[in-house]
């Protein structure tokens, strides 16, 4: 009952501190007292707006931001990002060998087959292939011999890349 008595007793309180308030013409600042800082340096100012940070390429990959997959020829290594941060990798590839070479620039997915065969090389398995450029893809094969422009991946990075990329995604091919 108590509780009762003083909760109809606060919000008298509040009622009268809005129509004194209202009656004041409006502009008037209501504060209970319990709201009413004891001195200035109680009162907290609102931050100043800030720009939200851009996102920072991880360190070591040699793509821009925007790719979601990055082959480094040179370091014969590929990685899967978001926005500039690693998902998965470095991995080692095998890249296209001279005469054959993995083209250099930014791609996007085109599409991907789980089992694709080569008909340009007698049917060759090409297991968790995701075609970027005509005829080039990522796909499972040797990481001891140079492929035929084609980026080799072990079996769990194919399969990872498989499952990861999407038509469309960016994929970069860096020398």
């Amino acid at each position: 009952m108590r509780i009762r008595r003083a909760v109809a007793g606060l919000s008298t309180l509040v009622a009268a501190a809005v129509l004194t308030a209202c009656s004041a013409g409006g502009t008037a600042d209501v504060r209970l007292a319990a709201e009413t800082p004891a001195s200035t340096s109680d009162i907290t100012t609102a931050p100043a707006t800030t720009t939200p940070a851009k996102p920072v390429m991880a360190a070591g990959v040699p793509c821009t931001i925007t790719a979601t997959a990055c082959v480094s020829l040179s370091g014969k290594q590929a990685w899967l990002l978001d926005e500039g941060k690693i998902v998965y990798g470095p991995v080692k590839i095998m890249p296209g060998k001279k005469g054959s070479t993995t083209p250099l620039g930014t791609w996007h997915v085109l599409y991907k087959e789980k089992m694709h065969l080569s008909r340009e090389f007698d049917n060759a398995p090409m297991p968790n292939s995701v075609f970027f450029y005509n005829g080039v893809a990522f796909h499972e094969g040797s990481l001891a011999k140079y492929s035929n422009g084609c980026v080799h991946l072990s079996a769990p990075a194919s399969l990872k890349f498989f499952s990861s990329l999407s038509k469309g995604d960016e994929v970069q091919v860096v020398r």
